[in-house]
């Protein structure tokens, strides 16, 4: 734990009322266990190509070039300071010690949920190893913020379904609480819960906290439509010292607990499901399209994110005793005993669940630490770098590539290359900004490049990605690639009404493409209508439950010895969806990320990749 953060701890503790302190006895036996799941088209130049168009049938000779294949970056600091908005309040550092009528900050659990090490001493402090997640930061992401500007700007007449929509799993304790009292509910401007001036600046600043995640009731809605897109439930409690804190231990003791923090530990073993998680991360938005609402049934809206029910059609889901649950995944259990709080006597405990919330935004992570002072976080740097290093490793699980063949005969190499989802969902998974995509090389013995697919440019682009040159296009998909200027990107593209392409959630009524790679389990022909692949993908055999593979066919005559290579790169922010939302670079939000994203040296992340040496028939 930093000194910066003992020393915040060691005053939230003086700061308690001498009556609460006095109250202190019994140590609380329960888990703080938060929980969460872990991205007529008009056609262009080949490699350019809108969905339905066919690759070309030869290959083209490529000439050597002496270049050397480009990958991702560390993470540096920004180039120049970029400056938040005069108006905006991300400069401000909230207050996570607040206690509000239904929800506290983290900071009041810190005190005893802070300082915790398992039996071979790693620090598995619960606040701190969220603090660095993108739920703790869910209010301070600069896209988020500038999406929701963007979004609100081209469809003024939706403001209050965004306000509500968006706020609900992005700032969830103030959205709730403002349900509640009847305060309004609003995300920018002078009413939002961004301007520091607002009652729920803190309750919104928190992101996804501790007292809302172990508050979410079991209402018998959890995993059902009904209980997806943020409708999640949070009791009222009778007197305040009465308000739930979930947890996945059956025999708590709330003494400490409830004299410390007025939260009375109790045994909810929903926490431990990814039903819990499904609240947040199944989210349909209403199709709007034409200014009214396409259907009223929420089952009947568009499908922003499915991530739950991906999972649900997977091998993971099966409850056969090798069932994977999101948890599982993203807050991987510690091994042996755990004091799962650092005072008062704990009581030892199997099955802890670190709150590290793995995964795969290694992009915005690098952002918010780099810009910290600037967003009003006041999480220590090397908090951040830890999280990066456990996430950077943590992607690297996701998938594999190998490379099947690669063979050279008659002046032509044809290599299959296999990408595996090793996710219980799609890969990428979330919001359509995410993309991956496979960097395919092959270069002559002095290391030249004589043919490349996929190649990552500095500033985010990738060359020869159709919605890279236009927005208004996409890529499709393949089964071969026979041209440098074809890509094999695995992604979801929105497309409206009229069957164009749009980045804007809110005009969103279908997917025109949905390669997205398969988990196992995953069946493509019966899946439903809001998972389903879309695209030419869904006729491809190859691409199956677990993953894709794709023949890549280039002309070689007249050079020696072949090294081929190909890597799966990971991007949650597409650089053609973003040249989209840079189109209302002239809103001060949508400015400052674009100006945030520029000057960012990370901009992707590499999974995996495999090479090998050409066999010449």
């Amino acid at each position: 734990m930093s000194l910066k953060t003992k020393i915040g701890s060691i005053t939230r503790r003086t700061h308690r009322s001498v009556a609460r302190l006095c109250k202190l006895g019994v140590c609380c036996g329960a888990l703080l266990f938060v929980v969460a799941c872990s991205d007529g088209v008009q056609l262009g130049e080949q490699g350019q190509q809108g969905e339905g168009a066919e690759p070309s049938p030869e290959p083209t000779p490529q000439q050597p070039q002496p270049t050397t294949p480009t990958e991702p970056q560390e993470p540096q600091e920004p180039s120049s300071p970029v400056q938040p908005p005069t108006e905006s309040a991300l400069g401000f550092v909230h207050n996570d010690g607040f206690e509000g009528s239904f929800f506290s900050g983290s900071g009041q659990c810190s005190t005893c949920h802070n300082d915790m090490t398992d039996t071979q001493g790693q620090d598995i402090s619960i606040v701190d190893a969220w603090s660095t997640s993108m739920m703790a930061n869910a209010a301070r992401d600069p896209y988020w913020i500038a999406k929701v500007e963007a979004e609100m700007a081209r469809n003024p007449q939706l403001e209050d379904q965004l306000n509500d929509t968006c706020s609900r799993c992005h700032t969830p304790m103030a959205n709730d609480t403002a349900r509640k009292d009847g305060s309004p509910i609003a995300i920018l401007g002078d009413e939002g819960f961004l301007n520091k001036d607002n009652p729920l600046f803190d309750h919104a600043m928190e992101g996804v906290s501790c007292t809302l995640c172990h508050q979410v009731e079991d209402d018998g809605l959890l995993g059902t439509v009904e209980g997806t897109s943020g409708n999640f439930s949070v009791p009222i409690a009778d007197r305040r010292s009465n308000r739930p804190a979930y947890g996945p231990y059956v025999d708590p003791n709330g003494v400490r607990m409830q004299a410390e923090s007025e939260f009375n530990p109790v045994f909810g073993p929903h926490m431990a499901t990814s039903e819990t998680c499904a609240a947040c991360h199944d989210l349909r938005t209403p199709e709007f399209g034409q200014d009214t609402a396409e259907g009223t049934s929420p089952a009947s809206f568009f499908p922003e994110q499915m991530v739950y029910s991906e999972w649900k059609n997977s091998a993971f889901a099966v409850s056969d005793g090798n069932e994977r649950t999101c948890q599982s995944c993203h807050m991987p259990e510690v091994d042996g005993l755990v004091n799962i709080a650092s005072s008062g006597g704990a009581i030892p405990r199997e099955g802890f669940s670190q709150h590290t919330f793995l995964g795969p935004n290694t992009v915005m992570q690098s952002m918010l630490m780099n810009n910290a002072a600037e967003l009003g976080i006041s999480v220590p740097a090397e908090e951040f770098e830890k999280s990066i290093v456990r996430n950077r490793a943590f992607i690297k699980t996701s998938a594999s590539v190998d490379i099947l063949s690669a063979e050279v005969l008659d002046g032509t190499l044809t290599s299959r290359v296999r990408v595996r989802n090793l996710a219980g969902h799609k890969l990428p998974s979330g919001f359509a900004s995410r993309r991956a995509h496979i960097h395919f090389v092959v270069t002559d013995d002095s290391g030249a490049v004589v043919f490349e697919s996929g190649r990552p440019n500095a500033d985010g682009s990738v060359v020869g990605v159709a919605t890279d040159a236009d927005s208004a296009t996409f890529e499709q998909h393949y089964e071969a690639i026979t041209a440098a200027d074809q890509v094999q990107v695995y992604e979801a593209i929105m497309g409206d009404v009229a069957d164009q392409v749009t980045h804007t959630l809110m005009n969103a009524t279908q997917y025109l493409k949905d390669n997205r790679l398969l988990p196992d389990g995953f069946d493509k022909a019966s899946a439903a209508d809001d998972i389903r692949t879309r695209g030419l993908a869904l006729n491809d055999t190859d691409f199956d439950a677990g993953g894709d593979e794709v023949e890549y066919r280039v002309a070689v005559s007249g050079v020696g010895q072949l090294q081929v290579s190909a890597t799966l790169v990971y991007q949650p922010l597409a650089f053609g969806h973003l040249q989209d939302l840079f189109q209302n670079a002239f809103l001060p939000n949508v400015s400052y990320f674009k100006g945030l994203f520029e000057s960012a040296s990370l901009k992707a992340e590499t999974i995996a990749g495999d090479s090998v040496q050409a066999v010449f028939r």
